[in-house]
């Protein structure tokens, strides 16, 4: 299995380029289905998640061509309107296919979507068949599989009774075929939401209020698919400006959204980071010491649960105590046991909150990534501690930051990919 060491306390400087958005990728392809239009995707980020998804559309029976970041989608002819096991059941967004191909199609069949440990058995996908079943769907299920009929889905008011940025999503694509209209309340705000709508406006749709916590759409008969760039990634906008503000370097964060990561610089503003902002950059600059601060991860535009774990990382180089909060996801502050090996103050309170103290060393560890997110935290503290970190199961940070290592060397890091 590949592994990275890591041989820490390097001086990194220089800049970074952000790719594209993981989050919007993995909804704008199985967006792809709702057409019978040729697609075309630029600025894909080259991870392993967006590779099963490219492959999860061929074994649908669609033709994909990917050249360097872009892919073309060709969805004129299905094959099957069967996810397989192999694929669907190894990431969770395998889920997003299911309304585009219900909506298209009027059927489907799949096996309970997967994915990293976080939120295992927290992670339903009720909000999705709720939503199905609204709009007028039948559903079956026996063992794993879910098989789900609509001769005519029609438009219904439905309100998520927990805020879901892939259930906005995936009812917002599925209503666009829908007959009549369909008022979705309590949706997700993310940025990369609004994106997508826009993208489906100009192809045909009819969505208002997206970027919004009530979002309207009038179903059409037919839409197009045209071309689309994914936007700059504000997960690894916010991951790079936190590792360069944990390793106190001078590092330019390129091709970037900063109103994306509001949030998380109004946070720098407070501890002591220094950074300047441009139209589609930020440069976090050394600083003389950061201050503890306290977090609570909150939907968009609110502190990132994906930010989280840099975020921890940072606060054990920060004077004081801070407390973590994680109110999204359960289980996802399990990783902390591995900064405390590595010599972090980190004491957890109960599942969703740990306290830091800090400021303390860090130290070489043998570590595993558990997730995406956590797996960028430890690289952080791997290039902050002292001595040679190794980091198995770096399958699960491919799954989000392309090409992590390269890119992380051109800073100046001493990172290798061992398989």
């Amino acid at each position: 299995m590949p592994k990275f060491i890591i041989n820490g306390q390097k001086p990194l400087a220089g800049g970074i380029e952000v790719k594209g958005a993981k989050n919007l990728a993995l909804k704008v392809i199985p967006a792809s289905i709702l057409s019978d239009e040729p697609m075309i995707i630029s600025n894909l980020p080259q991870i392993e998640d967006i590779d099963k998804s490219l492959q999860l559309i061929e074994e649908i029976g669609f033709k994909v061509v990917f050249k360097n970041s872009t892919v073309t989608i060709e969805t004129k002819h299905v094959k099957t309107i069967e996810l397989p096991d192999k694929l669907a059941d190894k990431f969770r967004t395998s889920i997003m296919f299911v309304g585009p191909l219900l909506a298209r199609f009027k059927k489907v069949k799949f096996p309970h979507p997967g994915g990293c440990v976080i939120g295992a058995g927290g992670r339903p996908i009720d909000l999705f068949l709720d939503g199905f079943t609204s709009m007028g769907a039948k559903i079956k299920a026996s063992g794993k599989y879910y098989w789900i009929e609509a001769p005519k889905l029609k438009g219904t008011d439905f309100f998520f009774p927990k805020v879901s940025v892939t259930g906005t999503e995936s009812l917002m694509m599925t209503a666009c075929l829908a007959e009549g209209r369909t008022i979705l309340r309590n949706c997700a705000m993310e940025p990369e939401i609004k994106y997508l709508a826009d993208y489906l406006n100009d192809n045909g749709a009819k969505i208002s209020g997206a970027g919004t916590s009530t979002i309207t759409i009038d179903g059409v008969k037919k839409i197009g698919a045209g071309k689309i760039k994914i936007m700059p990634d504000r997960i690894e906008t916010g991951s790079f400006a936190i590792m360069a503000a944990a390793t106190n370097s001078e590092i330019l964060i390129k091709n970037c959204n900063p109103e994306h990561v509001s949030a998380l610089l109004a946070i720098f503003e407070r501890i002591g980071v220094k950074f300047e902002i441009g139209k589609d950059w930020i440069k976090i600059k050394k600083s003389n010491g950061i201050s503890a601060y306290n977090i609570q991860t909150h939907e968009y535009p609110g502190f990132p649960t994906d930010l989280q774990s840099p975020y921890t990382v940072l606060m054990t180089q920060a004077k004081g105590v801070s407390l973590i909060h994680e109110t999204i996801y359960d289980r996802r502050l399990i990783w902390t046991d591995m900064l405390s090996q590595m010599g972090a103050n980190v004491t957890m309170c109960d599942p969703h909150r740990v306290v830091v103290i800090g400021p303390t060393k860090l130290y070489a560890k043998k570590l595993i990534s558990p997730d995406i997110r956590a797996g960028i935290g430890l690289v952080i503290a791997a290039l902050m501690a002292k001595g040679t970190t190794e980091i198995d199961n770096i399958y699960q940070i491919d799954r989000g930051y392309e090409k992590i290592d390269e890119r992380l060397r051109k800073l100046g890091a001493d990172i290798v990919r061992i398989d």
